[in-house]
């Protein structure tokens, strides 16, 4: 009886997203067909004229999930390792509470907090990296640094804020696998005579990399998908986000969000194109973390 429901769950599941990409298919399609291959390479947002493509969108949303998971993957790994090995029972209670509430917070109230607390708060992080980094790595400088307004509504701010709402998803996956490791390994360990930090590095985390990569690709999925918060934080431009420092940035959902409501037919239908790429470019990472994740070996007991 319990192989048969969870059965049709599972078939439930890969049904409805089948649906959901036929239903985008078909939707985007007059966009798709006019627009052909050079929809994945244009950059420019003029569905109205026939120049429209995600590239430049792709670029920013790439960008923007990227900085999110430099922060996030770090104080996620840690802040699980800290709630399962070094935690107080008392003190573990009430961080897995307050990750789980973390996960709760809807994406417009971290999009507001980033806008007006943190944003002031990283102009001056971003004008330190552009300052002290920029003639080593090109990539961080910005066209006008002394103008502190150069700094605003970047990328790396809205990956700043959007590491934000990874971590708790993260750092709940990691946790849950980390907690799972047999105590049997543990005490083996101890046995042998390893301190607890040995301990860890050589069972806990070892068994624990499938959760590490499933918490990780999880949290880039949604990095991905991110809307309400980049929208509130970027400002729109339609060119490669190749400076993350520099204001100006754009992603896919967040154009969703601004275009839906005032678009017409067509560029509705380029709008859900552009749905459809975004799409496609989650359930791929998805399946790569599902590969990762199976071929993972856990459990194993290294050198200690």
């Amino acid at each position: 009886m319990l192989f048969g429901v969870t059965k049709a769950a599972a078939a439930f599941a890969l049904i409805l997203m089948a649906a959901i990409g036929a239903f985008l298919l078909i939707k985007a399609w007059p966009a798709l067909s006019q627009a052909g291959f050079s929809f994945l390479t244009e950059t420019n947002w003029l569905p109205d004229v026939g120049e429209f493509g995600v590239a430049s969108l792709l670029s920013g949303t790439v960008t923007i999930a990227g900085i999110a998971m430099l922060f996030a993957i770090p104080v996620s790994f840690c802040s699980a390792l800290f709630i399962t090995e070094y935690a107080p029972r008392r003190v573990r209670r009430a961080l897995i509470s307050l990750v789980d509430l973390m996960a709760a917070v809807p994406s417009i109230v971290y999009g507001l907090w980033g806008f007006f607390f943190l944003q002031p708060l990283l102009i001056g992080v971003s004008a330190w990296l552009s300052t002290y980094l920029g003639p080593v790595l090109p990539f961080l400088q910005v066209e006008d640094p002394d103008t502190p307004s150069s700094f605003t509504s970047s990328a790396f701010i809205a990956g700043a804020v959007v590491s934000l709402m990874v971590v708790p998803t993260a750092t709940t996956v990691m946790r849950e696998v980390f907690s799972q490791t047999p105590i049997a390994e543990r005490e083996a360990a101890y046995a042998l005579g390893a301190t607890r930090w040995s301990m860890v590095r050589n069972v806990v985390i070892p068994f624990g990399r499938s959760g590490v990569v499933a918490g990780s690709m999880l949290g880039l999925g949604r990095a991905l998908g991110e809307t309400i918060a980049v929208y509130l934080i970027i400002s729109p431009i339609f060119e490669y986000t190749t400076h993350p420092l520099q204001s100006g940035s754009n992603t896919i959902a967040a154009l969703i969000a601004s275009r839906a409501s005032e678009s017409s037919e067509f560029a509705m239908a380029a709008l859900l194109g552009a749905g459809l790429v975004l799409f496609i470019s989650t359930l791929i990472v998805n399946s790569i973390a599902s590969v990762v994740v199976a071929r993972s070996r856990s459990g194993l007991l290294t050198e200690i």
